[in-house]
């Protein structure tokens, strides 16, 4: 008599409420005074790293655990497109654009060519890079398949670009009453240079609700050229490939396209501000689920092994990219 084989649903569910169980926890210490600038999404990630430590990588549940942390990112950063509003973006006119495009491309090509300098994998360095660059771990979550990144050069990044993150934005808050600018131009400066929409907010809190609204204006900008960025990084990555690679030809995001997608509708303004935070709150949580899965899957060796020398790439791109905001918000009247 053939033994009856175990039915996988109650493991598949099993690794999605761990996921959603850590997301929460996650979600709830981020709300810690001191602690807030790391955001929901890191700590999801060293969450699962602690628990893989401690508990052991969940095995037996993995095919729910995958799932988060590749399904439902997608349809994270689907959601993540009710942040954006177009016609506030245009509103802020071609300086806020061009600030935030300069910012965008300078940022990317300056921690990439030093992480490829310093011997780091161009893959590793792209997201690196882009975490920089666009908007922390949702720009490494969405170039991450572009890339064809793994696990781990995913959540190595999303760390370093944490990390960094939130020192530069200490710094700044430390140096505010010594750069010489008004409340609107730090918060554009602010809003041009940090990695996360966390640290632009909370960096920009000490020039007032001026420097939070230009802050924010600025960054949703950035975070606007997500789509033409990760088109291009496909693309690059995919012509400097080869053999199969090359093959498959350039990997279309359709998710990407969701998010632009979601971001038109919301610009329509006829989904209710109350509606669209909902789902900006679902879509982060989607994200932290999907974080939480790939640290279940990573060692803390990892991060001793990986991380040195893209922290240093991002810390050296991060000072020149702060020196190039500063200049251009003073000099781009």
């Amino acid at each position: 008599m053939p033994t009856a084989r175990p039915n996988p649903a109650p493991y598949f569910i099993g690794g999605l409420v761990l996921t959603l169980g850590l997301a929460l926890a996650a979600k709830y210490i981020a709300g810690f005074p001191g602690v807030q600038m790391l955001g929901p999404l890191v700590w999801a990630i060293l969450l699962g790293m602690g628990w893989s430590a401690i508990f052991g990588a969940p095995v037996r549940t993995m095919n729910g655990v995958q799932f988060a942390s590749k399904k439902l990112l997608r349809a994270g950063i689907i959601l993540l497109g009710m942040r954006l509003n177009f016609a506030d973006i245009l509103a802020g006119g071609p300086r806020v654009l061009g600030i935030a495009a300069i910012d965008v491309a300078f940022g990317i090509f300056a921690v990439y060519m030093i992480a490829r300098w310093m011997g780091v994998d161009r893959k590793l360095g792209m997201l690196t890079a882009c975490g920089t660059g666009i908007c922390g771990a949702a720009a490494v979550a969405a170039i991450s398949p572009q890339v064809k990144a793994n696990e781990e050069e995913t959540a190595v990044s999303t760390a370093v670009i944490a990390v960094l993150g939130t020192l530069f934005t200490i710094a700044y808050t430390v140096l505010y009453p010594v750069l010489g600018m008004t409340g609107g131009q730090y918060g554009q400066f602010a809003g041009a240079t940090l990695h996360e929409i966390a640290h632009v907010i909370a960096a920009a809190g000490p020039g007032g609700a001026e420097a939070v609204q230009q802050a924010v204006l600025v960054k949703l900008a950035r975070v606007a050229l997500l789509v033409p960025v990760a088109l291009f990084v496909g693309w690059w990555f995919t012509r400097g490939a080869a053999g199969d690679e090359k093959k498959s030809g350039v990997p279309i995001p359709w998710f990407i396209f969701g998010f632009l997608a979601v971001a038109g509708v919301n610009s329509t303004g006829l989904v209710p501000e109350m509606v669209a935070g909902q789902l900006t709150s679902l879509a982060y949580l989607l994200m932290a689920m999907a974080m939480a899965g790939l640290g279940l899957t990573i060692h803390i060796g990892t991060f001793r092994r990986l991380g040195a020398k893209p922290f240093v790439a991002g810390l050296l791109g991060s000072i020149l990219l702060s020196i190039v905001g500063y200049t251009l918000v003073h000099v781009w009247k």
